[in-house]
């Protein structure tokens, strides 16, 4: 008998989804494999969330749940109508971590301008799960003139980060071992309704946006190159990243581009909105470090890296989960 192991992610958890799923849920929506499913005005989006620690540098596991769906509909185009949230709770989890938990999650809801409408709660006998576990659902509204889309992305565009890379993997990674530079990393998950509406008041034209959570920049690039038929190259000179992410990823011998943020986005523009793009997402305090880290060429799909002294890697998609319980 062939079984799931645990931790499964990047490639692995692509190929259950393709083999093991799409064959018996398929359908036009579903197929788009995008961060929400569009019925036509309408968005909806779920995911699960197992974050080990619960608690980490600058979030937790209720601002984790919120900002993620929230974020999936925004990555959309659309606008947050609404979410629900299931619980799974093991028997003997201390109601006062819930109480912390939920009054999070409310608490992120709020920033997001979006409500909680419905739920449902389990409590399951001791050692059925890791204390708790979270699944939050979405819908939004879509405007009929906004619909960015991996399709739309071309040679010509300029790849846009909103901020620093890997942030919030190598954050639970350090909170989980006791890394010593634990101190200097921040989590950076948020919902990104307010830095989204910034970069569209500005007119540009988003061509498409993704954020790097599961698998990181790579696993979002390598998937929209895909979809897009064309070549993503990166420039490591561009790179966004904190010095202490940097010492992390180098101490545990970690791609940066392999590891999840929870609070920032990729975005496609054309190169010569680049300008106005930036200075868009700059005014809003989750947009201060935003940068171009890359473009798109023509060629065979796929992504590659430019060294720092010129040379060029093929950048593929995760074998597996580098940081397993990380989101």
């Amino acid at each position: 008998m062939i079984t799931i192991g645990h931790g499964a992610g990047g490639r692995l958890t692509h190929s259950l989804v393709e083999k093991h799923f799409l064959p018996q849920f398929d359908n036009p929506a579903l197929a788009e494999m995008g961060d929400a499913a569009l019925l036509g005005d309408i968005a909806i989006t779920t995911d699960g969330y197992v974050v080990t620690p619960r608690f980490f540098p600058g979030g937790d596991l209720g601002r984790l749940a919120v900002s993620g769906t929230v974020n999936d509909l925004v990555m959309s185009g659309a606008e947050p109508l609404g979410l629900t949230a299931g619980f799974i709770l093991e028997e003997g989890l201390s109601l006062e971590e819930l109480d912390r938990i939920v009054a999070s999650m409310a608490l992120t809801a709020d920033q997001a301008g979006v409500q909680i409408v419905a739920g449902d709660t389990k409590v399951v006998p001791r050692g059925a799960c890791d204390g708790i576990f979270i699944t939050t659902s979405g819908v939004g509204r879509l405007e009929c003139d906004f619909r960015p889309l991996p399709a739309k992305v071309k040679p010509g565009d300029a790849v846009i980060a909103s901020g620093t890379l890997a942030d919030h993997g190598m954050a639970v990674m350090a909170c989980r071992e006791g890394l010593p530079m634990q101190g200097d990393l921040m989590s950076d998950v948020a919902p990104l309704v307010g830095l989204v509406r910034c970069l569209r008041q500005s007119g540009v034209d988003i061509h498409a946006m993704r954020d790097p959570t599961r698998g990181g920049a790579a696993q979002s690039l390598v998937e929209i190159a895909g979809s897009a038929g064309v070549r993503i190259v990166l420039e490591e000179k561009w790179l966004p990243l904190s010095p202490a992410v940097t010492m992390a990823c180098e101490l545990l011998g970690v791609d940066p581009l392999c590891v999840a943020n929870e609070g920032k986005f990729l975005a496609f523009v054309s190169e010569k909105e680049v300008g106005t793009a930036l200075e868009a997402l700059r005014t809003h305090p989750l947009g201060s470090n935003a940068t171009t880290i890359g473009r798109v060429d023509e060629g065979d799909p796929g992504l590659e890296l430019v060294t720092i002294v010129g040379t060029r890697r093929a950048i593929r998609m995760p074998r597996g989960e580098l940081l397993p319980r990380i989101c």
